[in-house]
């Protein structure tokens, strides 16, 4: 896992998506994967559909070449390397999600039916089916707030266990506060709304995070009870936050209803980066360094290309950036190109 996967969209690149996850890379001393997905022609033997093929290729060598630019110009020792994969986005992403520790996308803001029923729709697939953390890069992190805060949604389900132990990883590295939050909604039954009801739901909050100060002393965490509609409130803790995370816990057929409600609509109204952690593969019970271990575990992994298992519908081209080309296990530097226009 000595990765980070960005998607780039060829339509429309999010400066913002591609900001957070060279610097996320920079931070965990990752390499950042940038990967853009050319979906299939419709009618492969038609002239018109050759031709629209043709310029989707194109239109996606020079987004993705584009985009490694910008990352040059970011950080200029970042290691990289630059895929364009024939496939339908989304299925390619989820493919490439189990060899990485991170994947990072941008939000067109199609809206909530759109994004889960459009053939286009890349977001809401992605965050419900992943291996790995997904994160989408909707609007900025805030930076200028102090002290820096990474906040957790909380409700005592294994999913969000796994949340909380990603996001006081994620909060270490940014040498930021950890504000965990449990969204207690309102009831229309009497007795379920008095200071009882209150008590027991910081009692559940603080067994969620029992144990987890003694592994991480150099993070303050706070514990906040907030009255209300989950995706309301947690929307509102996003207005000052680096991320919000949260867990992945829907079930169902379509890719929406496995995302789980609350989920897809912090996606949609959120005013922050969104980080979904689904259950590590296999773990019944979660563990306190699962995901907390994954994302650093590409610290001392020397770079390389993913299997080439995940990618059965790869052509072209792998680069890097910043290393040399007899490195360990780097990716090789990519072959000069004619010069683009701006």
């Amino acid at each position: 896992m000595n990765e980070i996967l960005l998607g780039v969209d060829p339509r429309e690149q999010s400066v913002p998506a591609l900001v957070w996850a060279a610097e996320e890379a920079v931070r965990r001393g990752l390499v950042l994967r940038l990967v853009v997905a050319v979906p299939p022609a419709h009618d492969a033997v038609r002239y018109d559909a050759i031709a629209h093929q043709s310029a989707l290729r194109t239109r996606a060598e020079s987004a993705i070449a584009n985009a490694e630019d910008l990352v040059r110009e970011l950080h200029h020792g970042l290691r990289t390397a630059t895929e364009r994969v024939n496939g339908v986005p989304a299925t390619v992403l989820c493919d490439m999600a189990q060899h990485v520790a991170l994947v990072v996308v941008g939000s067109r803001r199609l809206g909530r039916l759109p994004e889960v029923f459009s053939e286009s729709s890349v977001v809401a697939p992605l965050t419900a089916r992943a291996d790995c953390p997904v994160v989408v890069v909707r609007a900025p992190e805030h930076t200028t707030t102090h002290p820096p805060t990474v906040v957790v949604g909380v409700d005592g389900s294994e999913s969000s266990q796994a949340a909380v132990a990603f996001a006081l990883a994620e909060a270490r590295l940014r040498e930021a506060r950890l504000r965990a939050v449990w969204v207690w909604p309102r009831s229309v039954l009497a007795h379920d709304d008095g200071e009882e009801g209150l008590a027991e739901r910081r009692r559940l909050l603080a067994d969620s995070l029992a144990g987890w100060a003694e592994r991480y002393p150099d993070v303050a965490i706070s514990q906040e009870v907030l009255r209300g509609h989950p995706v309301e409130q947690l929307a509102l803790t996003s207005q000052e936050s680096l991320s919000l995370v949260v867990g992945r816990r829907g079930r169902g057929g379509y890719s929406g209803m496995r995302l789980g409600s609350t989920v897809h609509g912090l996606l949609d109204r959120a005013l922050c980066p969104v980080i979904t952690v689904p259950l590590p593969r296999g773990e019944r019970q979660t563990g306190h360094s699962a995901w907390a271990d994954r994302s650093r575990s590409g610290t001392t992994d020397p770079p390389g290309p993913l299997p080439r298992s995940a990618l059965g519908r790869a052509d072209l081209h792998t680069g890097s950036t910043g290393s040399s080309p007899g490195s360990p296990g780097g990716a090789p530097r990519r072959p000069p190109t004619p010069s683009r226009s701006r």
